[in-house]
């Protein structure tokens, strides 16, 4: 709807076509469960292609563009209300082309069209709805529209007559309008793919205000009292948060560290986090996290995992690190496909109402726990009589720590713990009856990679092996159904680069759409992660495998940066270098860090130049709005910390043990490992120039910064005092 629902900075259950009495339209011929959802409807709706537009050209008719995700509850009322309805469905289909996409299938056309939005009416979200003359120009947009008017808004029906008629009756002030906001279009993306400055590139990257600046203004928006930044409604902002801890461990800022931390600790306590299955909802309406929009989002969950990781790393609170298992847990319990990939979303809808699956009532919540139990557990979790969400149902969250609650009531902490844990397993138990939101069971490149970084750092951090094998095998399935080569085959595990593409959006077997950068870079770094869990050569393999595809496929050798789409993508009207870090990072920033990490690896100095020079392109707005660009920051913050390298080379994994012992300790985000055993040395030569005359018999590590290194230590005492003493 608004921004208050599903807001654009803000960015985005295994969905069924509906029965219905008329024939199925074009959608029923697609994979995504969001197209399926509208397959049904008596709009004759034609996916995003070339057979929509040649109709509207030989009609000579707008189009009309739909786009939302099957996990957007406003998607779903405006379904319901308006493309459900037989006379609004006419009105469509007499007087436009009407088209559907799936935002999570196509982000590339939702970032074009979403500016448009934006430009026309200053506000965005989903579902998104503009109009179109039949060579893709937008000419008029909006989000929800009602099906009658009300509240003083235009209802749909109005709008499409009104915009019909004008189409007919006034077409040269129609298509001014297109031009005119096509040029704005195309001008924007321009002044994002100017290089800003003379000098070396990503010179500038080495001010040490940069980081310390982006902080002052991300402390402005905190909320002190409940965490997270700005107003209802809230977001978690989890790469604001892992900034700060950064920039902490820089510069000594405690009050950026307590703000991370106390976010960290409210959303966790709130109705945000699912307080009985685990993960995290989009976000809360509320500013104190307590009722959230309940779609779970897989792509929120991989990014607050690696925040919660970090803030556990950083204040040993053991309450973090629980966080990230629950949360990790409820992905691989609920969200894995399968053949070892993550599916992208869950529902905020069951039986056509918004969360009704989450809620509970005092009746309810003491009918399964008893009316003894219940007496103790409904103020720990908040219910009251009233509660806290709609026909007085409450949504589940935590008013009091463990700690607090006992001693409000003079018990012991672990007993209360104990009890607690039994509550939420009867209270899921009895959920589980419950008919549960519908599952988007596609499995998307860029959030599969994100996913695949948090469960290999918190499984070696952790030390839980199991999420590492989860990371592996992801990994293994993004290889082998998304990556394809020139002719469209799967891509065996030794094919070469050349020609090679990576394909974004799988589902039952058939994988479709071209990558995006953000698809790239974000897998691009999950391996990384999971070289870093486990030193399987393969995986340093296929990372710089993407990291060349992406140098081939995206990267504007007239003035540096990367493209969104390949070079041989889809021309749409404007082709964007756009990067802003919102609900997702954006590509840009992502690249940029794991070319940067990849670099230090490898020792391939290629790579680092084209992090250098992706920096310089969006200089101003790293020097003029740093807050926007807070995961790009990090990589800032990796380039300026002289990053250090550890070489290690042992027998075997068991000797190689104690020393990533050492490594795994503490917060230290700026550091990159290679390792090697007689069983890998042969291949992690071939891709790291870091191990050339180097060899050991014993279990031997080397401490360096830009290819220089300290003397060798043979035992974890000795790497302690090394890393020690080059802080």
């Amino acid at each position: 709807m608004s921004s208050t629902r599903d807001a654009q900075d803000e960015q985005g259950g295994q969905g069924e076509a509906r029965p219905a009495a008329h024939r199925q339209n074009r959608l029923a011929h697609e994979s995504s469960p969001y197209l399926l959802q509208h397959a049904g409807n008596p709009v004759d709706w034609y996916p995003w292609g070339a057979e929509a537009f040649a109709r509207a050209r030989a009609e000579d008719k707008p189009i009309f563009l739909s786009i939302g995700y099957s996990a957007c509850h406003w998607c779903h009322v405006m379904e319901r209300e308006s493309f459900e309805d037989a006379a609004i469905a006419a009105l469509m289909n007499d007087h436009y082309v009407c088209i559907k996409v799936d935002r999570e299938e196509r982000p590339d056309v939702d970032e074009l069209y979403m500016k448009a939005v934006q430009a026309l009416t200053q506000g965005g979200g989903w579902p998104m709805s503009v109009w179109l003359t039949p060579d893709l120009k937008p000419f008029f947009g909006g989000t929800y529209f009602p099906p009658a008017d009300r509240f003083g808004r235009a209802g749909f029906p109005r709008v499409l007559t009104e915009l019909a008629r004008l189409w007919k009756e006034e077409r040269p002030r129609v298509l001014k309008s297109a031009d005119g906001l096509t040029d704005h279009l195309r001008e924007m993306a321009a002044a994002v793919a100017a290089p800003a400055g003379d000098g070396a590139p990503g010179a500038f990257a080495s001010d040490p205000s940069l980081l310390p600046r982006a902080a002052e203004l991300l402390l402005r928006g905190h909320d002190e009292e409940n965490g997270g930044f700005g107003e209802a409604p809230k977001f978690p902002h989890p790469m604001d948060l892992q900034l700060l801890l950064r920039i902490d461990a820089r510069f000594g800022q405690p009050v950026a560290r307590q703000a991370a931390l106390r976010s960290l600790e409210k959303m966790a306590a709130g109705g945000i986090h699912d307080q009985l299955a685990g993960g995290f909802h989009r976000y809360s309406v509320d500013e104190r996290w307590a009722v959230p929009h309940f779609e779970k989002m897989l792509y929120d969950n991989a990014l607050l995992a690696q925040a919660y990781l970090d803030g556990w790393q950083v204040s040993g609170d053991a309450a973090h690190a629980e966080t990230v298992r629950t949360t990790l847990e409820w992905a691989l319990r609920e969200m894995r496909s399968p053949g070892g990939g993550f599916c992208s979303t869950q529902d905020a809808d069951s039986e056509g109402e918004e969360g009704k699956y989450f809620v509970w009532d005092p009746a309810e919540f003491a009918a399964v726990l008893g009316a003894e139990t219940a007496a103790w557990a409904a103020p720990f979790f908040g219910v009251a009589p009233g509660g806290n969400f709609e026909h007085g149902k409450t949504v589940l969250w935590r008013p009091w720590s463990v700690v607090d609650f006992a001693k409000s009531r003079s018990l012991d902490p672990a007993a209360v713990a104990a009890n607690v844990a039994a509550v939420r397993a009867k209270l899921l138990a009895a959920r589980a009856q419950r008919i549960a939101p519908n599952r988007d069971d596609k499995v998307l490149a860029d959030w599969n990679g994100l996913l695949i970084g948090a469960l290999a750092r918190a499984g070696a951090l952790l030390d839980e092996p199991r999420f590492v094998a989860a990371a592996g095998e992801a990994a293994a399935f993004v290889r082998r159904e998304l990556w394809r080569a020139a002719d469209g085959s799967a891509s065996g595990a030794a094919a070469s680069t050349g020609g090679h593409r990576l394909l974004r959006s799988w589902k039952d077997g058939r994988a479709r759409h071209d990558g995006n950068l953000a698809d790239y870079a974000f897998l691009i770094e999950g391996l990384l992660c999971l070289w870093e869990a486990r030193f399987e050569p393969a995986d340093l393999a296929f990372a710089r495998e993407l990291a060349d595809a992406t140098l081939e496929r995206f990267w504007d050798d007239a003035q540096g940066g990367f493209f969104f789409t390949a070079h041989d993508a889809e021309a749409l009207l404007v082709r964007s270098k756009e990067a802003w870090d919102g609900a997702t990072p954006s590509g840009p920033s992502v690249l940029v860090d794991a070319l940067l990490r990849l670099s230090a690896l490898t020792g391939a100095d290629h790579y680092r130049d084209a992090a250098l020079r992706t920096l310089e392109l969006y200089r101003r707005k790293l020097e003029q709005q740093p807050h926007a660009l807070s995961r790009m920051l990090a990589a800032v913050d990796f380039l300026q910390s002289d990053p250090v390298e550890v070489v290690l080379i042992a027998p075997d994994a068991a000797a190689l043990a104690p020393f990533l012992a050492v490594l795994r300790e503490g917060f230290a985000p700026n550091r990159v490992v290679l390792a090697a055993t007689p069983a890998t040395r042969a291949a992690v030569a071939k891709l790291s120039a870091l191990l050339e005359g180097r060899d050991a018999s014993v279990a031997t590590a080397w401490v360096c910064r830009r290819g220089a290194c300290r003397l060798p230590v043979t035992t974890a005492e000795g790497l302690e005092g090394e890393l020690a003493s080059g802080r």
